[in-house]
Order: C-alpha cells, then structure tokens, then sequence
C-alpha cells in the first residue's frame, strides 16, 4: 500500500491483506538501514490472525520516498502523521533497535496514537562507537561489515540455521546494501544522538513488551535495565541464543511473544 505523506510516497505492506482499520492494528518500525521486509513473517501472520497490519517503510528507506529523516524524535512524529494518513486512531508499534526508539518516543509524544508498545532489541542509550558511525559516513561496505557481524549470533553465521536454504547474514546485507547512500549514516547518527529515553519512558502508560536476544552484542540485555526501571507497566521476554536480528533468527519465538502480547 502507498500513501503521500509530507509531499513524499510512504511505502506499507499490510502482510498481504487489504488494510481494515476496524480490525486492532499493529505498526511494525524496522531498525536502521533495514526496511519492511525484516518483518515478512510476523508482519504476515498477524495480518491472517485477525490483526490490520501496517509494516513501513521509513522516509528514504526501501519504497519510500524523500530523504531519511534526521533525529529519533522527527521519525516519531512521522509515524503519528502516518496512522492520521491511514485513518487510525490507535494503534500497537512494534520496533526493532532505532525502530525501538522510534516506537518509545512517539508513545511518549503522542499517547492518544498508541495502544501498547512492543520493543525488540532495544537499548537506551543506544549510541553508536566513533569507528562505526565514522565508516557510515565513508566507507559503508565496512560498516555493513561490522554491523553484520554483530547483528548476529554465532549459530546463524553458518548455514543449518532453522530456516533450510536461507542465509540469515547474507539476507541481512544484501538489505543493507539495497538502501540508498547517506541512509546507513543518517540512522546511525540518530541512535547515537537520542537522549530522551527515560525521559519518554515517564510519561509512557501504555503497556510495553521487551523482546530481548541473550546473545546480542550490539543491543545486549543490561543495555535494557534503565528503560525496564522506567516504564510503569512492563513485561520483558529473553530469547535464549539470539543476537540482534531476532526477526530472522528465531522468528517463532518472537511472534510467538507478539502475538501473546497483542491478543
């Protein structure tokens, strides 16, 4: 599904449903240099399980139009201009890493949009070291490098992963290296920059879900503990063994978890 929004298309997939706004909908953010597609599975299950689903494209990533936006916060406000576009009072975000603090600050910005929040691999703060964020800028396939590294744990480096025939690190950059130049740089630097989560986190009353991998070496489970404190009305899920690309390493159990969470 497209829409204009800002002068620019957004790009949604609806988990190949046509959108009902009747339905309880669930918007899934997807985390730096990524696009919808991370979400393919759960995206689509919920979609066939009685849930509208809205899975986007974030401005200048995948099929959507215009440049990335620069800051946490400016993303945030595109969300709630987005669910306003689409006719949705309401609805549960689910973000995964920078799509996490997408998700956690328009809770705290615009509560009246959201029903419940569900933030998977997520860390405040989330900054970024000075090596990375200066290889995004000049030397992205050094960058991709480094993050694909980390994004995942040792067991998905080789194939036999639960998926037969299907490459989760290969996937992964072949995904980044798809989005356009300066994007990579842009998410990096508005993970980095963003200070605002605890403070968000206090005028959040929604309920939250933490989806969190033991073996995440970009966003691991203590880098979580502040925004555990923070929130009011909190529940956390450990997977045990995953890395940072939950989505793809163990799909099951993180849809499992949603899917328990958005009944």
């Amino acid at each position: 599904m497209q829409v204009e929004l800002d002068g620019q298309s957004a790009w949604i997939y609806t988990g190949g449903k046509p959108f009902d706004p009747g339905l309880p909908v669930v918007l899934f953010i997807h985390g730096a240099s990524h696009d919808h597609s991370v979400w393919a599975l759960q995206s689509r299950y919920l979609a066939h399980h009685g849930r509208a689903v809205l899975a986007v494209d974030l401005p200048g990533h995948g099929r959507s139009g215009g440049p990335p936006l620069p800051s946490i916060e400016a993303l945030a406000d595109w969300i709630a201009r987005l669910l306003g576009v689409v006719g949705v009072e309401r609805a549960m975000l689910v973000g995964h890493s920078m799509g996490s603090l997408v998700a956690l600050e328009c809770a705290a910005r615009h509560p009246q949009r959201v029903s419940a929040l569900a933030l998977v691999s997520t860390a405040f703060p989330m900054r970024v070291s000075e090596e990375l964020l200066t290889a995004t800028r000049d030397d992205e396939p050094a960058a991709q490098a480094m993050v694909n590294l980390w994004s995942h744990s040792g067991l998905s480096q080789y194939p036999g992963n639960p998926g037969p025939g299907f490459w989760v690190a290969g996937v992964n950059l072949r995904l980044m290296q798809r989005q356009r130049p300066g994007v990579m740089h842009a998410d990096f630097a508005a993970c980095d920059a963003y200070s605002n989560g605890l403070a968000a986190c206090e005028q959040i009353s929604c309920p939250v879900l933490l989806v969190l991998g033991t073996r995440d070496a970009m966003t691991p489970p203590r880098a979580a503990k502040g925004l555990m404190a923070a929130l009011s009305d909190v529940r956390v899920v450990e997977i045990d063994g995953a890395g940072h690309a939950i989505m793809a390493e163990r799909p099951d159990e993180l849809l499992a978890a949603l899917d328990r969470f958005s009944a």
